[in-house]
């Protein structure tokens, strides 16, 4: 068999089999959610994404035989580089993602594709994967292959991990989703911490409103970018990728899944819940038509989904240190949970990802009795 060929993509036929290449690979992976394809082309699209407003990518294809067999970018964030070293980014960090591969040595071939070419502009270690943005599909799926993924969160070939590792790739930092059962009401310590909140008349916990979308995006922001400035990988949300992830979730934002809390009139706390809307993406597999179109606009008009995703929340971080955060944390879970069952038949909670090493938010996922149901890697190796 001969040895695959690696090449940069250069024209709409080779983004349409990049784009096209994962579909085939994961065909028979019965728990693998096809993406929209026009999402997928989006996000590699540099007039699309707003992340390339600060940060440049190259995409790879590998070919066998004239054959696509798998594919790769490099990519250098320019924001990730200005931050501190201690935090996992900084300078001489390079990244890459968007990877699929047929066999070990396509997967060879690849990440060393991308690895010269980060070398090349001058980094001097390579973290992945990264797909493309860290807010969007970070690290690689270890544990939870048993299960579909909620709304946007990656699924992937559980040979990668050994091909990865192979390289000589070491886990830089572990990222977790935990499960939870929301019929059932919360223990009795929760319940107790919740309504010593309501009792609180500083405290104000209240939907967002959605007639002032661009309002309430950028009262979230400001404590997201706030609350998470000292985590590992934090890279700072700017307006063009907000005006983007905006016009891109507005239709899974209902009012009664995303809260805001006010401390004496002043936002602290946020959380934002989404229906999966993976699950009734999953039976079109990345097409829209002749029907798919016309299922997804009907879902979204009365969305019915058993899974809600917690995907980010936060806390200002004068208060991260104090029991006020986890009583915000209890208050916010517990009203959307009041709004999920009934209005929306959900049955069970995904919250994360969580860093494996934020003992705030794991505290918190313990406390209410949720597990792990999946692992995600994000690897790391010097060039």
């Amino acid at each position: 068999m001969p040895a695959p060929v690696v090449r940069p993509i250069d024209s709409k036929a080779d983004i349409h089999a990049f784009v096209e290449l994962a579909y085939r690979l994961n065909a028979n992976d019965p728990h693998w959610v096809a993406p929209l394809r026009d999402e997928v082309k989006a996000t590699i699209d540099p007039k699309k994404n707003g992340w390339f407003s600060h940060a440049e990518a190259q995409l790879f294809l590998a070919e066998r035989d004239g054959k696509p067999v798998g594919r790769i970018s490099a990519h250098i964030d320019r924001l990730a580089l200005e931050m501190p070293p201690e935090q996992g980014f900084g300078p001489g960090t390079g990244f890459w993602g968007l990877f699929e591969a047929e066999d070990q040595e396509t997967a060879a071939v690849l990440v060393a594709r991308a690895e010269q070419w980060l070398r090349d502009k001058g980094m001097t270690r390579a973290l992945g994967p990264v797909s493309l943005s860290i807010w969007e599909e970070p690290g690689l799926l270890v544990k939870g292959y048993d299960h579909s993924p909620t709304v946007l969160m990656g699924h992937h070939n559980a040979a990668y991990k050994g091909w990865i590792e192979a390289l000589g790739y070491a886990s830089a930092k572990k990222l977790l989703t935990y499960d939870l059962d929301i019929t059932q009401e919360f223990p009795p310590l929760v319940q107790r911490i919740i309504a010593a909140g309501e009792r609180n008349p500083k405290i104000r916990v209240r939907q967002v409103d959605k007639s002032r979308f661009d309002e309430e995006a950028a009262i979230i922001l400001a404590i997201l970018n706030d609350a998470w400035s000292d985590n590992w990988g934090f890279v700072p949300l700017t307006q063009p990728e907000i005006d983007d992830v905006g016009k891109k979730l507005k239709p899974l934002v209902f009012e009664d899944l995303i809260m805001i809390c006010e401390l004496e009139g002043e936002p602290v706390a946020f959380m934002i819940t989404l229906p999966d809307f993976n699950e009734p993406l999953k039976p079109l597999k990345g097409k829209l038509f002749p029907f798919g179109w016309a299922k997804l606009l009907l879902w979204l008009r009365r969305p019915k989904a058993r899974t809600m995703r917690v995907p980010l929340m936060g806390v200002v971080k004068r208060l991260q240190s104090s029991r006020m955060a986890s009583q915000l944390a209890f208050m916010m879970i517990e009203y959307i949970r009041r709004s999920a069952v009934p209005n929306y038949g959900a049955t069970r909670g995904e919250i994360g990802w969580i860093l494996d090493d934020n003992q705030g938010m794991i505290a918190i996922a313990d406390t209410i009795e949720s597990r792990i149901n999946r692992e995600y890697v994000i690897y790391q190796k010097p060039l």
